[in-house]
């Protein structure tokens, strides 16, 4: 159950963002030639597509932007086109995607040698006084030696990661979400993990939003420079925190990970823009448009 607060902005606080209905207004400028979506809390909740986002994206397509999913998953780019697809968005629409789950395996192929979760040969250990490193892509579970996955309680991994940092075993982090959108609730995530991992003194790299890198790979990816991309996220700390440091200007979807704290109950209910100002001045996010789902 998602807990609600009341913010109260400052009187002094000025407007720097625009208020938008939906897309279309953004998009029929063509002002931007990429357009980087991240996925869960924007274009679906992770069991199904959220109202009008296949119809939004046929429409941008046809404006001719180039459009790039950019996701804190742990799962690879190829598992999530189709898992996109499996939900019901149309793969060809999109130039491709970024993961924190393709840049952490990337990452540990070049900075590690033959290691990362398929195909690399990771060998996974029991005792944590063997490990090289933790790979933190879950929250409810340990890897075994097996393959398979132990269930394991969340403070019970805070207590593991315990002994991992007198260990001084750094983390990689394949999701740095705090939490996600799951059907209307909210979920745990690995950069929970790894922010309490940080707090014992864990080394922990990053790999995937606020990070530039994931911004950076996707400006690759469609071709263009940071002045002719917007980042379209419901995460003010990682979605738009992470566009403003890439120089990437950026759409927040308010009906997302944030809903409770701003009030919202449904689905596409417009939020009180002083208390979106409020809470991306709490974030030190700074989003160029506010809209209240991504919709035409």
């Amino acid at each position: 159950m998602m807990s609600k607060c009341s913010i109260v902005p400052s009187p002094n606080e000025v407007q720097l963002f625009h208020s938008l209905n939906g897309i279309q207004r953004l998009a029929e400028t063509r002002r931007f030639k990429a357009w980087f979506l991240d996925q869960f809390g924007v274009l679906h909740d992770g069991k199904q597509p959220y109202p009008g986002a296949i119809a939004t994206l046929e429409k941008l397509a046809v404006s001719g932007a180039k459009m790039v999913v950019i996701s804190n998953s742990s799962r690879r780019a190829s598992v999530t086109m189709e898992k996109m697809k499996n939900l019901g968005f149309d793969p060809s629409l999109f130039v491709g995607a970024i993961t924190s789950g393709e840049l952490t395996h990337q990452y540990l192929q070049s900075d590690r040698g033959a290691i990362s979760l398929e195909g690399l040969g990771l060998q996974v250990v029991e005792n944590v006084e063997e490990a090289e490193f933790i790979l933190a892509h879950g929250t409810e579970a340990l890897g075994q030696p097996s393959g398979s996955a132990h269930p394991m309680k969340l403070e019970d991994l805070e207590k593991i990661l315990e002994l991992c940092a007198t260990k001084r075993i750094p983390m990689v982090v394949a999701n740095p979400d705090f939490v996600t959108v799951e059907a209307r609730a909210l979920r745990v995530m690995p950069g929970t993990l790894a922010t309490k991992y940080e707090e014992l003194g864990g080394e922990v790299r990053w790999m995937g939003k606020p990070g530039k890198i994931i911004y950076e790979e996707a400006m690759k990816m469609a071709g263009v420079d940071p002045t002719d991309a917007v980042a379209v996220g419901d995460s003010l700390h990682h979605d738009i925190k992470g566009a403003n440091a890439a120089g990437v200007e950026s759409a927040f979807i308010s009906c997302g990970i944030h809903a409770a704290e701003l009030g919202l109950n449904s689905f596409g209910e417009v939020a009180d823009i002083s208390l979106v100002q409020a809470l991306a001045s709490k974030f030190d996010a700074r989003p160029s448009y506010v809209l209240p789902a991504f919709i035409w």
